[in-house]
């Protein structure tokens, strides 16, 4: 008898059949933390602002997940949701106090499913510390169910002053100085401990793909390169953003041989030679439709490019993304327009608030020249 296997998933694009996807119950608007103070840009109407956000929008935003999971489940993909815990409560440990959590609505953020391991991220953020409780059920049920799943967290950073450079707390940093800093990779994390975020790592099978920015550290990445020792773990960053965070706003696989990419932060050449010595297509992406965030949003306009491919024909694009939308379809996708963008004050796009499960499919190499 073959035994169940819950967790499997090597890269973006295999037909998904098994998805968390996230909600907005009790999101706060995090209190000023370091981390919190470097990411929130300074024109942003959030800065000054920390506590729940209104039940309305909570509600719209839930409305527009619940809609999501329904879309997918009628499609034959199995959703779980997390288990929201209170995030309106201060936390703290020895080293440190917050005034409150931030939310469940990212759950891409969280997790990093690589195979047949669903690992939890350390976070740099102090409101985040605690986040990974939301995710814990559904974890310990597919580890119960499923005899070869890992469960792995990665080491939790003690997340002390150490951690953040000071120059990034000063109130007016400018977008020129911002923009040399970032060209320079001198990033608001320090070197300190291993720092990642599960949102800027993506998987192509036997290689996976880190940003290294404001959430993910060289620490970090070292520390993923040890972990998964059997696979190629390769560091990119994104010159042309100021804010960088995540990668899936600006570097988003379609399908094998092609990746779409914000061409205001386009890969460096120097680290294009992994995609074109294996005949991989890096193309611009189709500009975003709106010009600006919806009110209380960390997310840049560029969660146009934050897609989630279902399998190598069809793809779940925001419904007001017209471009995007056109430029996916002349590139023969089907495209699923879902409204999401209530939501994205929550922590994102229709990428980052899912983790995936299960995809059909095997671990493949896909950049046997290296």
């Amino acid at each position: 008898m073959n035994e169940k296997i819950v967790v499997n998933s090597w890269n973006e694009w295999d037909p998904l059949k098994h998805v968390i996807v996230g909600k907005a119950d009790g999101c706060c608007i995090p209190a000023p933390e370091p981390a919190v103070d470097a990411k929130v840009p300074e024109d942003s109407d959030m800065k000054g602002m920390h506590g729940p956000r209104l039940k309305d929008t909570v509600d719209k935003a839930n409305d527009l997940l619940n809609n999501f999971a329904s879309l997918l489940e009628k499609r034959g993909i199995k959703v779980d949701r997390p288990v929201p815990i209170n995030h309106n409560q201060k936390i703290s440990t020895p080293d440190w106090a917050a005034e409150s959590m931030f939310g469940c609505m990212p759950a891409r953020d969280i997790i990093l499913t690589v195979g047949n391991e669903m690992l939890e991220a350390t976070m740099s953020y102090r409101c985040r510390w605690f986040e990974y409780l939301n995710y814990r059920p559904l974890l310990q049920n597919y580890f119960n169910k499923d005899k070869n799943m890992k469960h792995e967290t990665a080491p939790k950073p003690r997340l002390t002053d150490l951690d953040y450079r000071k120059d990034y707390l000063s109130e007016k940093i400018g977008e020129k100085k911002r923009l040399e800093w970032t060209e320079k990779k001198y990033f608001v994390t320090t070197e300190e401990e291993p720092l990642f975020d599960a949102a800027d790592i993506l998987r192509f099978g036997k290689d996976l793909v880190v940003q290294h920015g404001f959430t993910t550290n060289l620490k970090g990445i070292d520390w993923l390169k040890r972990h998964f020792s059997n696979h190629r773990v390769h560091t990119v960053n994104f010159p042309g953003d100021p804010y960088p965070i995540h990668i899936d706003a600006t570097f988003t696989p379609i399908r094998e041989g092609l990746i779409i990419n914000n061409p205001q932060r386009r890969l460096p050449k120097s680290q294009r030679k992994l995609f074109e010595n294996n005949d991989w297509q890096i193309i611009d992406s189709a500009q975003p439709a709106h010009n600006s965030p919806p009110p209380l949003c960390y997310s840049s306009v560029w969660l146009s490019m934050n897609i989630l491919v279902l399998d190598p024909k069809t793809v779940c694009v925001e419904k007001s993304e017209i471009y995007q939308s056109d430029q996916l379809d002349k590139l023969g996708m089907e495209v699923i327009p879902v409204e999401l963008r209530d939501a994205y004050a929550f922590g994102g796009g229709l990428h980052c608030c899912t983790a995936d499960v299960y995809r059909e499919g095997e671990l493949k190499d896909y950049f046997p020249n290296q």
